[in-house]
């Protein structure tokens, strides 16, 4: 089920995912590495949170530095940043995409919220 993973020390970037309602935490990455939406875990402590995992370029605000930043669902509002993190990749979502606006961006944002919500209750229930 794991497709892989990715660790890194947490860095403060543009702060872009807490500006829109979705905090994350950001490692870097090689750049050869596959880009997208994927759910995931985020290691942290020893325990397994689930997560959001996006790897690449915000292209939507302009920016082109590849990045893996991972939004943990239902994770109280902690600064991370100067922590090590293992971000362990289960499933892609979706491709990376340039959205036309902010509004359409957090439209499709909440929508990945609820679809990788419901991919970890159907992990949960065994199906």
């Amino acid at each position: 089920m794991e497709k892989f993973r990715l660790q890194g020390t947490v860095k403060p970037f543009a702060g872009d995912g807490r500006k829109l309602g979705y905090p994350t935490a950001n490692i870097e990455v090689n750049n050869d590495i596959a880009e997208g939406l994927f759910v995931g875990y985020v290691k942290l402590l020893n325990k397994k949170l689930p997560a959001l995992i996006f790897i690449g370029a915000p292209i939507t605000f302009g920016d082109s530095m590849k990045r893996a930043e991972a939004h943990i669902l239902d994770f109280e509002d902690k600064d991370l940043y100067g922590e090590s993190l293992e971000f362990i990749v289960t499933s892609k979502m979706r491709d990376n995409k340039k959205f036309n606006s902010k509004e359409e961006l957090i439209k499709q944002m909440k929508q990945d919220e609820q679809d990788a919500r419901n991919y970890f209750k159907k992990l949960s229930k065994g199906s």
